[in-house]
């Protein structure tokens, strides 16, 4: 009898030892995967929406903090500013974008002047959109809705719920009057290296800061990086305690089976033999705790897209699950099983035959 056949054997042997075993990796699997795994979505959803719908710079006025966290509408580009951007000769197919909230039916509301409707999933046509938190005020398409004394017909509507918050989407320069022609920001394609553009724009320009696509990604990652980093260690105890029951199961099976160890070295089997059979049933209910794990955790964030998208974005399983998180939970989970049948395998293996065989 091998060593692989060996340990599959025993495995067998204790199916719902094995299994009950199992069950606290899978719990610390699903813990982990689900909760980074939301995080990690968010992020690669953010940051490919920030490649996609940025131009190569986004322009804002430095008092505003010209960072994507910033408060929306904080301050302004003056419509001066505007117009010096827009002819600059390292500029083309710039658009404005502006952010700011009023006063609506005894509410708050938040609106976006766009000049780029690509991004947004529209029911009907654009040019005014409603968000459902207005649409449950009464308001559909083609009625119309009155902003700062300005009548508007409904052309669209689309998911995003914010929070509840009401959002109005309008083009661009539809908004700026609403806004006193100020613009929260601009968006711009560049004639030359991004990085080179925008110094010469800090320079030639007093009170505005640019960021690249790369700036914006950096924000990003920084942003998300430490929340994904705290949320892994907090569902990696789940995991912890998970493996700490191998431990415990490893040395029982051990003690239960001190004769049969010492038969096997009777017969011939070596310490190494003995100890590396332990550690490939630690292995396997590691590996095969961690993979069931994953596809459960894998339905459950299929779930949640499927329940809550509208609310967290147009995420996809695939960047909730990419295979560096596919491959360090598999491994992990793998691995720390190794670990944790280590001092039991290595008290197997140190069993002397005699007194293993006198054993009852």
């Amino acid at each position: 009898m091998g060593i692989n056949s060996l340990s599959f054997k025993n495995f067998r042997r204790r199916k719902l030892r094995s299994i009950l075993t199992m069950l606290g990796v899978v719990i610390g699997v699903i813990a982990l995967v689900v909760l980074v795994g939301i995080t990690t979505g968010m992020t690669n959803y953010m940051k490919e929406s920030t490649n996609n719908m940025m131009g190569d710079v986004t322009i804002m006025n430095s008092t505003g903090g010209g960072t994507i966290v910033a408060q929306p509408g904080s301050s302004f580009l003056s419509p001066e500013t505007v117009d010096e951007l827009k002819n600059m000769p390292q500029l083309y197919n710039i658009r404005e974008e502006l952010q700011f909230m009023t006063a609506f039916n005894q509410t708050t509301i938040y609106i976006l002047g766009t000049s780029d409707w690509g991004q947004i999933d529209i029911n009907g046509t654009h040019g005014v959109v409603i968000n459902p938190a207005i649409e449950d005020m009464g308001y559909k398409i083609g009625d119309k809705i009155t902003i700062k004394d300005q009548e508007f017909t409904v052309t669209g509507t689309f998911s995003e719920e914010a929070m509840g918050m009401g959002i109005l989407v309008l083009d661009a320069d539809k908004a700026l009057p609403l806004n006193d022609n100020k613009t929260t920001s601009i968006t711009a394609n560049t004639r030359g290296d991004p990085e080179v553009i925008k110094d010469e724009i800090e320079n030639n320009i007093d009170g505005i800061t640019v960021s690249t696509k790369s700036d914006m990604t950096k924000q990003i990652e920084e942003m998300m990086g430490g929340l994904t980093l705290f949320i892994g260690g907090i569902a990696s105890i789940a995991l912890l305690v998970g493996v700490i029951s191998i431990i415990n199961i490893m040395l029982v099976n051990v003690t239960e089976r001190t004769r049969e160890i010492g038969v096997l070295k009777a017969i011939g089997f070596t310490s190494r033999e003995v100890l590396v059979s332990i550690l490939l049933e630690s292995a396997l209910i590691g590996f095969i705790g961690g993979l069931v794990g994953l596809i459960i955790a894998a339905i459950i964030l299929q779930l949640v897209i499927i329940l809550f998208g509208s609310q967290i974005g147009d995420i996809q399983l695939v960047q909730m699950l990419p295979l560096w998180l596919i491959a360090g939970v598999l491994g992990g989970a793998t691995g720390l099983s190794i670990l944790a049948g280590l001092y039991p395998a290595w008290r197997a293996s140190r069993l002397n035959v005699v007194e293993a065989l006198r054993n009852e």
